[in-house]
């Protein structure tokens, strides 16, 4: 059979000569070599992994361990240490190894702002003491405002955020009152739940200029805009859910001149009080279907 199909047939007798006797040696040595090359790459990654594991866990832990301490300065009766705590856990939130830390760390700050205050009792002589009490610790407050403000929007004269930025992580201030300066130009809202809802704007300045909300969700539902003057203006509300569904419009000056509303979910049913400044001009006439506004507004535009 082997020679009608032409094959020769193996001289079990032949002897490998040297030369080749000597190249099968070096094909072993470099399949050996292979292997072993192969064995320690393995290894090597795998050692790799475990220090980055381990990296992690040391960074997670000393983390845990400064946020404890600067929680803890939270509670602190002294606004000076209360202050320190704020700064400390804005740099803990900046240098959290993932993103869920950092969304703790914001989650505490706006927990701190959603808590009740004393009002302020006045400058009379009688009540100094409180008074010079109240500011003080009005100052804490005001400072998790600007923080905030700050790291969700990119540095002045750039568009691109800034190495630890919030922006993507969620900020829920329901409910707080605003009595102080935000500051949120040029940024940029997505992919996360931002929410004012039923928060006070009773002093200061808040700035959503030239924001673009693009994604996910912002809520004022049943916000009360009675003394800050927001802006709105050149925002820029292209996709994602913008509510100011039962929000009040009185003392307050709020502001949407030169918005676009080019895609976003804008609902403003059941607001009251006078259209925002701006607003009708920035919608058109007839809205989107994409807006929609109490019919007194309306009926009262030109």
């Amino acid at each position: 059979m082997v020679a009608l199909l032409g094959f020769q047939r193996i001289d079990s007798t032949a002897k490998l000569d040297a030369k080749t006797l000597f190249d099968l040696v070096k094909l072993s040595f470099g399949v050996v070599a292979g292997a072993g090359a192969l064995v320690a790459l393995v290894v090597a990654y795998r050692r790799q992994r475990v220090d980055e594991v381990g990296a992690h866990r040391e960074a997670t832990r000393l983390h845990t361990e400064r946020f404890s301490q600067a929680v803890e300065q939270l509670g602190s009766d002294s606004p000076a240490v209360r202050l320190g705590g704020v700064h400390a856990l804005a740099g803990l939130t900046d240098d959290a190894p993932d993103r869920g830390l950092r969304q703790t760390c914001i989650d505490v700050l706006c927990a701190y702002l959603q808590l009740p205050f004393t009002p302020d009792p006045g400058d009379d002589p009688a009540h100094q003491e409180e008074h010079h009490r109240y500011l003080a610790f009005r100052k804490v407050r005001h400072t998790i405002l600007r923080l905030i403000g700050d790291h969700y929007r990119p540095p002045r004269g750039t568009l691109r955020p800034a190495a630890g930025s919030w922006q993507g992580c969620d900020l829920d201030l329901t409910g707080v009152t605003i009595d102080g300066d935000m500051e949120f130009y040029h940024a940029s809202f997505y992919g996360s739940v931002v929410s004012f809802h039923s928060a006070t704007f009773s002093d200061g300045r808040v700035s959503f200029e030239g924001t673009s909300f693009s994604g996910g969700t912002v809520s004022f539902v049943g916000a009360t805009f009675s003394g800050s003057y927001v802006s709105f203006d050149r925002a820029s509300l292209s996709g994602g859910t913008v509510l100011f569904g039962g929000a009040t419009f009185s003392d307050g000056a709020v502001a949407f001149g030169d918005a676009a509303f080019s895609g976003s979910t804008v609902d403003f049913d059941r607001a009251t009080g006078p259209a925002p400044d701006g607003l009708l001009s920035a919608v058109g006439t007839p809205p989107p279907i994409t807006v929609s506004l109490p019919a007194g507004w309306l009926t009262s535009s030109p």
